[in-house]
């Protein structure tokens, strides 16, 4: 017996028209992706692979230029009203809390904006005060007329954080949650949202460029270049064993990998103009260092197009892969 998926995309694609006569980028190109309730999936590519657009597009901010999303195994309806009900029910959080809260509000009133917002009919006050707890600001009244220039920036996210959990969502969609924050302060806010999955059950996308941030939080990965996602799998076994030679200069660059690390050449390209074949071939390592010339599929890699990965499971999308097992 399968379990409907909590929150999933299939055939999603975002597309942005090209202005004064450019092409049309073609930011999420083909997706396929599955949450599961309780779970931690992350989302790992460069700046620009179409991360945060996907991420956008999965949140009802972006509608898809074909494919679709479902929650709870309804499609996702694009009415106004619709898609105030869907943000109570997956709430996002975003990378720099500095810039998430308002300066002249207190750190009750960010809280208590979502509830606002949505009609909260309910103890307002002791809304705001538990979700403070949940997200480790205790005693959560200490915190109530505080402003966020007087705390610091572990505490910031903590009250982003709380204000998500205020409406109780079921998912919350991480835009690199811990990027701002200083190394010792990071594992804090990895602790608190593996706390949160064991407590409430709350699923989670995390979008992130750090491998070893997934490693340390998810359930599952996903890498992401230039629109597709080309490896997809339980954490242990994409971060293990990678199949895919983008994930392994990925992996390669962490200092716990003991590789020498893999040096890219170039920047990905424009998503306006995404090359034939194998979207990566024209940085990969594995084709510039004839390893898929010798497994008889560099001719392959430059002309024919990898098909879409399917959503649930494991899977890598590459013509070498394949060839060397």
């Amino acid at each position: 017996m399968t379990t409907t998926p909590l929150l999933s995309a299939a055939g999603l694609h975002v597309a942005f028209p090209g202005r004064r006569g450019r092409p049309t980028a073609r930011a999420v190109d083909g997706v396929d992706l599955d949450i599961g309730a309780g779970e931690i999936v992350a989302l790992v590519g460069e700046s620009g692979c179409g991360k945060t657009t996907l991420a956008r597009s999965l949140l009802g901010l972006v509608p898809p230029t074909s494919g679709r999303v479902t929650f709870g195994g309804q499609p996702l309806d694009y009415a106004s009203r619709a898609l105030k009900r869907y943000r109570k029910r997956v709430q996002l959080v975003l990378q720099d809390p500095s810039g998430s809260l308002n300066p002249r509000h207190t750190v009750y009133d960010a809280v208590a904006e979502g509830l606002r917002i949505h009609g909260y009919a309910g103890d307002e006050r002791a809304a705001v005060a538990e979700a403070l707890s949940r997200a480790g600001l205790r005693p959560p009244e200490r915190f109530f007329l505080r402003y966020p220039h007087e705390l610091s920036g572990g505490q910031r996210q903590r009250v982003v954080i709380a204000g998500a959990l205020a409406l109780e969502p079921e998912l919350i969609v991480a835009d690199e949650p811990v990027a701002s924050l200083d190394a010792s302060v990071r594992g804090e806010i990895l602790a608190l949202l593996l706390r949160l999955r064991d407590e409430l059950g709350l699923s989670a996308l995390v979008v992130t460029h750090d491998l070893g941030l997934a490693w340390n939080i998810a359930d599952r990965v996903a890498v992401m270049y230039l629109g597709r996602i080309v490896e997809a799998g339980p954490v242990e076994e994409v971060l293990t064993a990678p199949r895919h030679p983008y994930t392994q200069a990925l992996l390669s660059v962490l200092p716990e990998s003991g590789n020498a690390p893999v040096v890219l050449t170039g920047e990905p390209p424009d998503p306006s103009r995404i090359p034939t074949g194998c979207r990566f071939h024209a940085r990969c390592q594995i084709l510039s260092s004839g390893e898929a010339a010798r497994a008889g599929v560099a001719d392959l890699c430059r002309t024919r197009d990898l098909p879409v990965l399917g959503s649930a499971g494991a899977g890598v999308a590459c013509h070498w892969a394949g060839a060397s097992g």
